[in-house]
């Protein structure tokens, strides 16, 4: 968690979730950033928080559902889930996005159990 200030991407450890997920996540007081990858073949559950959460794949495709639609995102594509809406995603390929959550999630915390969505 940070107070604010400066801070290099390459400096934030990067957390191995699984083996088909990692992330470097910058925590602040009112919104989190993650830079995620995810392997081919992973899927996240569908799941809703009270969270608003935006998406912004930077390569690689992923297949996203937000309440009853589906669409394939690609490099460039932007996502915003508004609080307690249901979604999942499949990755056919290797994927980069970040994603930003206000508030922080605080089971998505480095160290945190694995939520059951990102479980394989």
């Amino acid at each position: 968690m940070t107070n604010g200030g400066f801070v290099s991407l390459k400096d934030i450890p990067l957390e191995i979730v699984t083996e088909k997920y990692s992330r470097r996540s910058l925590i602040g007081e009112k919104e989190m950033i993650s830079w995620v990858t995810m392997k081919a073949g992973f899927h996240s559950a569908a799941h809703s928080h009270p969270h608003e959460q935006a998406f912004w794949v930077l390569s690689g495709s992923m297949d996203f559902r937000l309440g009853t639609e589906r669409r394939t995102c690609r490099a460039g594509d932007l996502i915003l889930v508004p609080p307690n809406v249901e979604h999942e995603s499949w990755c056919p390929e290797d994927t980069e996005w970040v994603t930003m959550l206000a508030p922080p999630r605080v089971d998505l915390f480095p160290g945190a159990p694995i939520p059951e969505h990102l479980k394989q």
